[in-house]
């Protein structure tokens, strides 16, 4: 009897954990997509919104990490279990670094804003098409950790590339105006950061989508072609 209850307690102490992770995530997508909307159309209100809103994602960290850590000391989890909480204490800092480059794509929406754009860039087109992409997979990772749903984790990984070779794009093209006309350089580098800051965001997508891997299979995919094998193996079938 002793040992079902301390399984149920655990279950019940996991899951409460879970909860906040995703209400955590929940609040780093706002802010994500507040800062994106702030970089659009300049309301400095808001992009202040989303670097203060970052104090509460930084509290929520620390909270969820020590009740980790005391579910770890007091539940002494073995084998799967460990490795489910191990894995959501990654999952956490992923999304504490969301908001963290959520703010950056505030405060460089508030430099953009306050110098005034300069030269023919359309700063927010420029940037459009991956931050789409961005919210989109920081969307699926979520609502693959909350059904723990491999299949949609493991598109995650194709979703990054389109992002990586989106940011490429982009820095090429902007590299091309600053050497045309040098009074792009101060809202072309604005415009850079907010592109580096969402395709970061998409890396720590793609980061929660592996660890939704490795709890439902035992599978460390980290920095293996995994994707690409698992598109072979399709195509083999």
């Amino acid at each position: 009897m002793t040992g079902d209850h301390s399984s149920k307690q655990y279950d019940a102490d996991l899951e409460t954990i879970r909860s906040k992770v995703l209400a955590m995530g929940g609040m780093v997508e706002r802010q994500f997509q507040d800062a994106i909307a702030s970089f659009r159309n300049g309301n400095l209100e808001l992009a202040a919104r989303v670097m203060k809103d970052d104090e509460a994602v930084n509290r929520l960290e620390v909270e969820l990490d020590e009740a980790c850590s005391n579910l770890i000391v007091r539940r002494q989890p073995t084998a799967n279990d460990l490795r489910t909480v191990m894995a959501t204490i990654k999952i956490i800092t992923d999304l504490e670094r969301v908001g963290d480059e959520a703010t950056k794509i505030a405060r460089n929406a508030i430099h953009l804003y306050k110098r005034g754009p300069i030269g023919p860039i359309n700063h927010y087109e420029t940037v459009r098409v991956i931050a789409e992409e961005a919210s989109e997979m920081l969307r699926s990772a979520l609502d693959s950790f909350a059904r723990l749903d491999t299949d949609q984790a493991t598109a995650l990984i194709a979703q990054d590339a389109s992002i990586d070779h989106g940011f490429r794009s982009i820095t090429r093209s902007l590299a091309t105006f600053m050497m045309e006309d040098p009074r792009t350089i101060s809202t072309s580098i604005d415009t850079l950061w907010v592109a580096k800051a969402i395709e970061r965001i998409g890396d720590h997508a793609k980061n929660i989508g592996e660890y939704v891997i490795y709890v439902v299979g035992g599978k460390d995919i980290r920095h293996t072609d995994f994707g690409a094998a698992k598109i072979a193996e399709a195509a083999e079938d």
